[in-house]
């Protein structure tokens, strides 16, 4: 079985006990640091990502936000170098949206 299985395994137990009224300071400290290490691991990848498209950005005097939307409509050509930037723009996107989801 994937890891993914068996962490979702572990957390719907987790859930259960929980909706028993079960209750663990160490369960809850515990969640509070893995979702804090998660975010803060997030924000890393989000900074890293930010730069990768910065750099696009000046080279091509565009945003990554506009830029995406005219390449997804098929304006902007397939360059390498456009493949490459929506790829690193599409990785920024899933990070912001763990963010979102971890807050």
């Amino acid at each position: 079985m994937s890891n993914q299985g068996t962490t979702l395994e572990k957390l719907q137990r987790l859930e259960t006990l929980c909706r028993q009224g079960y209750a663990s300071d160490i369960v809850e400290l515990t969640l509070d640091k893995i979702i804090a290490y998660e975010i803060a691991n997030a924000q890393k990848q989000a900074a890293e990502l930010h730069a990768e498209l910065q750099v696009f950005e000046v080279q091509y005097k565009i945003s990554s936000q506009d830029f995406y939307s005219r390449f997804r409509q098929g304006e902007m050509g397939d360059d390498v170098d456009f493949v490459e930037w929506s790829a690193f723009y599409e990785m920024w996107l899933s990070v912001q949206q763990r963010l979102e989801i971890l807050r």
